[in-house]
């Protein structure tokens, strides 16, 4: 396993890179940023830190920020009075002549 990046880490457990960054500083492991790179020795601990029976993923909760599937809208009736209306010209089309 090659070294991998915190931010990939933290968006393969369903979680934000601070709180993978957080978990590693408990764990006792240097990262800097987000962008750092971890060995896979680390990268077993973290997955058992996150994953025991202590360690919250984050995969069996909902991410406060995600955001929801969209229900489909539902098309708005048109009210009596617009119905009895006719409907505007377009921009560009010839203006209807008045009934005589």
């Amino acid at each position: 396993m090659a070294k991998v990046r915190v931010y990939e880490l933290a968006k393969e457990f369903g979680v934000e890179s601070k709180v993978v960054m957080a978990k590693l500083q408990e764990l006792g492991e240097f990262v800097r940023s987000a962008s750092s790179t971890i060995e896979a020795p680390v990268v077993r601990k973290l997955t058992d830190a996150l994953q025991g029976p202590g360690g919250n993923a984050g995969k069996s909760a909902a991410k406060p920020g995600a955001p929801r599937k969209a229900t489909p809208a539902k098309p708005a009736a048109p009210s009596p009075a617009a119905a009895a209306r006719p409907a505007a010209p377009k921009p560009g089309a010839p203006a209807p002549k008045p009934a005589a």
